[in-house]
């Protein structure tokens, strides 16, 4: 029996490192989607030295060629997507006003945070509709939750308020399909986006990996935070 196949996006480094590795250490064969081939080949090596199942896969979520060649090749070798983690992310833009931010700086944002994950999702869906237990991920942040909003960040914030609606859409629409997708916040965590300040990045990957491998029967449309529901 084939282990799951498990696509990473920005995996090579931070949380979507620590969710690729905690996938691989449960059995998953993970492909880590990474910008940069040396990038992705190092956090390879670092899960093929353990004598987990990985390989690196250059993957550009702002560039739809990119994630099409990303897709024909996980169709060539492994002719099907279990789990789709939609990390890749850019711009905590924490010292910027909704009132005088650069509206070039929010719509580069909105180009990897929001669309970066439609596209993948919407180029992986073939893949994705030949697994048996086929799951969406989209790494969100509660700086994009309605009931809580304020200012500050607003590239940021406007970016996950809109990935937290396509989530609610697209789970609606692959219902039927078995598609079970849901946005998780992995909270402040030490990585680089936020100058390492925050708690060590195993803990809110591990919320991510609950959702990834949730049972046929589990939650989809949600917003989660350490596997509990939060506001939207």
């Amino acid at each position: 029996m084939t282990p799951p196949v498990a696509l990473v996006t920005g995996a090579n480094r931070g949380i979507g490192f620590e969710v690729a590795r905690q996938l691989a250490g449960l059995d998953h064969h993970v492909l880590l989607g990474c910008r940069g081939v040396d990038a992705g080949t190092e956090a390879e090596r670092q899960l093929r030295d353990r004598g987990w199942k990985a390989s690196s896969i250059e993957l550009d979520v702002a560039d739809a060629s990119s994630v099409q060649h990303a897709a024909a090749e996980i169709d060539r070798v492994h002719g099907r997507l279990d789990i789709l983690v939609n990390n890749a992310g850019t711009n905590f833009d924490n010292d910027r006003r909704a009132m005088d931010v650069d509206l070039a700086e929010v719509r580069s944002t909105l180009e990897i945070n929001l669309f970066g994950a439609w596209c993948v999702v919407q180029t992986m869906l073939p893949l994705l509709r030949r697994s048996d237990h086929p799951r969406v991920v989209n790494v969100s942040s509660r700086a994009g939750s309605l009931s809580g909003m304020e200012g500050g960040a607003p590239s940021y914030r406007v970016s996950k308020t809109a990935l937290n609606a396509l989530t609610r859409m697209m789970s609606d629409e692959l219902r039927l399909d078995g598609v079970l997708v849901n946005s998780v916040c992995p909270g402040r965590s030490a990585t680089a986006m936020v100058g390492f300040d925050g708690r060590s990045p195993d803990i809110g990957a591990s919320g991510i990996v609950w959702a990834a491998t949730l049972p046929d029967d589990g939650p989809t449309g949600g917003f989660f935070r350490d596997r509990e529901r939060v506001d939207w």
